[in-house]
């Protein structure tokens, strides 16, 4: 295999060319995901390294793009998936075991698993790229003609992985990723004219935080808190909560805007941090490196917040694929832990419209792929509801798996015009799913334990109702204590009932007179959720 050793704007070119086949190599959506393909899974967590340490098991979450192994129930289609420590066996055998209609041997045979065998936390890419052996043995089982590569999220590190596999990526190019930070993601809302709270632009210390703050509070004197966001943060690890009702005093109109500045900045040692064991010493200096946005706080005494998940093809076409109602926590509702689908029927119709905005204006920009727009939905009474957008998410994220795993296992239909998803039979379907349960209880449970457990109460997904659990992030189950499950139902009090069963049963299971509590602490899911994304 060659190196290419050209300039960054030769690379980005020949990125862009390479891409460009993918536009020539499937003319229409239905033919993209039917056709036959080798895709290249590429599952690298390519962000900050410092931000990605704040999510307990991060070094397991490679394991999320694993609903990717449902696409094998094309016969047509290869797939090599590549992650830093070899996946425990049983995990595998789960996932190919779903396939409905495909015999596990014919779908086996077309999985080719490898490893770089490098548990460092660092991008996965890059230790790929660091392996010459490893890239030659990748680009020798492709039939590169029909080739493709998908990945959690795009950077320089999976666009120079493309070009040395000379396969192209489906994903935004790394140039367009700033669209999916926090500062991009107020420029798309503006340009694409869809509501979002007033803010900053991107500030680079804490002085020009603290004089955004300050002119954001002269334009809402009526604010009662604002939103500290790291530019580059994730899951809301990333934010802070800066309450400004003990400096009430200096409010616009009672004291100069250089007395407003200082007591803003002397506040930001107090600032309420969503991540554990945040500090402002450690803050301050993540600003330096990612830059932050100060934006305007949404207040409500009903306040969901929703999601829009959609993706670009290669030909340009914008694609509304689910609506969301995302489950926070963390300690003012910024952390996500999960989500049900669909999102209230009050406001996903107005949701897909909002989201069809923001992804033609992504598209003109030439993004590629999935893209989710996160949202605040207050309920203004009369069932009308003001709904803000937040931030964009340009890349895979919390909500695309489980609405991948219910698509690809029951091969059914997004309907647009009511939001719903209808499986062949033409039931609706409905789900609850999670990242993040949680419990210390948990801990030393193996992959093999789990699959007893899920055999023993039969809560495996029934390709029969095509209702029933989908389990994933299994290898953080061990050390952790930590599981993701998708819970799916024909109602949505079933798929919830399903969901609180696999808790129960875990619970049962793990049962000791000692115990830690977890994360999700009510698993009836309210039907409101004071959170802000």
């Amino acid at each position: 295999m060659v190196t290419l050793n050209v300039s960054e704007l030769d690379q980005v070119d020949q990125f862009r060319r390479l891409q460009s086949i993918l536009r020539d190599r499937w003319k229409t959506i239905e033919l993209f995901d039917n056709s036959e393909a080798d895709i290249v899974v590429i599952p690298s967590l390519s962000i900050d390294q410092c931000e990605l340490r704040k999510i307990a098991g991060c070094e397991h979450y490679e394991e999320r793009l694993l609903f990717s192994l449902m696409r094998l129930r094309n016969p047509r289609t290869r797939l090599i998936y590549i992650t830093s420590m070899p996946l425990h066996p049983s995990i595998i055998d789960y996932y190919l075991q779903l396939l409905p209609g495909i015999p596990f041997s014919h779908a086996r045979n077309r999985l080719l698993l490898l490893s770089t065998y490098d548990s460092s936390l660092q991008p996965l890419s890059q230790k790929i790229l660091d392996r010459p052996r490893l890239l030659d043995r990748i680009q020798q089982a492709l039939r590169l003609e029909k080739s493709f590569m998908i990945c959690y999220n795009s950077t320089h590190l999976e666009a120079e992985l493309s070009l040395k596999l000379n396969v192209p990526l489906y994903a935004a190019a790394p140039d367009l990723q700033i669209w999916g930070t926090k500062s991009g993601s107020r420029q798309i809302f503006a340009e694409s004219k869809v509501p979002h709270p007033d803010g900053s632009v991107r500030v680079w210390n804490s002085q020009d935080l603290a004089a955004a703050a300050c002119d954001l509070w002269e334009r809402q004197p009526t604010l009662k808190r604002m939103v500290v966001k790291l530019n580059e943060g994730i899951s809301g690890e990333g934010n802070a909560l800066l309450d400004l009702s003990p400096i009430m005093n200096l409010a616009p109109g009672q004291a100069t805007g250089e007395q407003r500045i200082a007591a803003i900045s002397d506040r930001f040692s107090t600032l309420r941090f969503q991540a554990k064991q945040e500090t402002w010493a450690n803050f301050s200096g993540r600003i330096t490196e990612l830059g932050a946005i100060v934006e305007a706080f949404v207040e409500g005494e009903i306040k969901l917040s929703p999601s829009v998940q959609g993706r670009i093809t290669p030909t340009g076409e914008v694609e509304i694929l689910s609506t969301h109602d995302q489950i926070l926590g963390g300690p003012d509702g910024q952390i996500y832990l999960g989500c049900r689908f669909p999102a209230d029927e009050s406001y996903r119709l107005p949701l897909q419209q909002l989201g069809l905005k923001v992804g033609r204006q992504l598209a003109e920009k030439g993004a590629l792929e999935r893209f989710g727009v996160d949202f605040i939905a207050v309920d203004q009474g009369d069932n009308n509801w003001d709904i803000q957008a937040i931030e964009i998410n340009l890349r895979k994220g919390g909500t695309t798996h489980p609405f991948m795993t219910l698509k690809l296992l029951t091969n059914g239909r997004y309907d647009l015009s009511t939001g719903l998803f209808y499986s062949q039979q033409g039931r609706p379907k409905y789900y609850v799913a999670t990242d993040n349960l949680q419990k210390d209880r948990y801990r030393g449970l193996l992959p093999n334990d789990l699959m007893d457990i899920i055999a023993h109460h039969r809560l495996h997904f029934d390709s029969g109702t095509e209702t029933g659990t989908v389990f994933h992030l299994m290898g953080c189950l061990s050390q952790f204590g930590k599981l993701g499950l998708t819970s799916i139902g024909d109602s949505p009090q079933q798929a919830e009932d399903i969901y609180n069963k696999v808790v129960n049963v875990l619970d049962e299971e793990t049962r000791s007179d000692n115990q830690n509590f977890p994360l999700f602490s009510d698993y009836t899911f309210p039907i409101a959720w004071d959170g802000y994304s």
